[in-house]
């Protein structure tokens, strides 16, 4: 009952963990060089992420609080807050494949890491709002929408505090592919989480959909540089 307790009633406590987590990962590249980043792209989609962990705990903690008007209140700001972090995201990827000529397996890695993360965090918040009046499912998939935004933060980490892991890491045409460790961390944890609820309230409707969007998510990344209709997708996109 404690991880009830946790991942329920005090669902804050994860998002203010994963809010730490995320200022460690970009405390170095970003939070210490905010007056040095290159384009007002890297601010507009870091502030969107910063809102939306606040967001996050905020929610959670007026659920907590038993706040109901205040969190339906601030829930409603998601529907503008959510498309805004989607095109601050694309909007930065774009910029950041301006400079290429011509799209090798890295870019189309690339773009299937940044794309298909959003569209796995579209899903578990349309999910999440599909059941909002299902209170127990509702937070439950709130809680998965952080998942598909591990890897620009264990990237960050692995690089910054642990290089030693990088020599160690698959590769696609030689570069060493550093999500590969998110990936893990978080079907791990979905993994966790789902055994929990099925053992402790015979739920199977959360967690393990949320690992199959995830599995799906990481499969498309891994592979599908190598497939033509990603790379024709992939032309089209950066076309735009």
């Amino acid at each position: 009952m404690k991880l009830e307790k946790i991942v329920f009633q005090k669902s804050y406590l994860l998002f203010i963990a994963f809010f730490l987590f995320a200022i460690t990962g970009f405390w170095f590249t970003y939070f210490t060089k905010i007056l040095d980043q290159e384009n007002y792209r890297m601010h507009t989609h870091g502030i969107t992420l910063l809102l939306w962990c606040l967001m996050l705990i905020t929610q959670a903690f007026l659920i907590r609080a038993k706040n109901y008007t205040w969190h339906k209140r601030i829930g409603k700001l998601s529907f503008v807050l959510v498309p805004l972090l989607i095109f601050t995201t694309l909007d930065l990827l774009k910029y950041r494949l301006e400079e290429v000529d011509a799209l090798g397996n890295l870019d189309y890695f690339f773009i299937a890491l940044v794309v298909n993360a959003l569209l796995a965090f579209a899903i578990l918040y349309g999910l999440a709002i599909f059941y909002k009046k299902n209170s127990a499912l509702h937070a439950r998939y709130m809680v998965c929408t952080v998942f598909p935004m591990f890897t620009p933060i264990t990237d960050r980490i692995i690089y910054t505090y642990f290089p030693s892991i990088i020599p160690h890491l698959p590769t696609i045409d030689a570069a060493p592919i550093a999500p590969v460790v998110g990936f893990m961390l978080a079907d791990l944890m979905l993994i966790g989480l789902s055994i929990w609820d099925g053992l402790s309230h015979k739920r199977w409707n959360v967690f393990p959909v949320a690992l199959a969007i995830l599995l799906l998510y990481h499969y498309s990344v891994l592979n599908f540089y190598h497939f033509e209709f990603w790379k024709s997708f992939c032309g089209w996109f950066t076309s735009l």
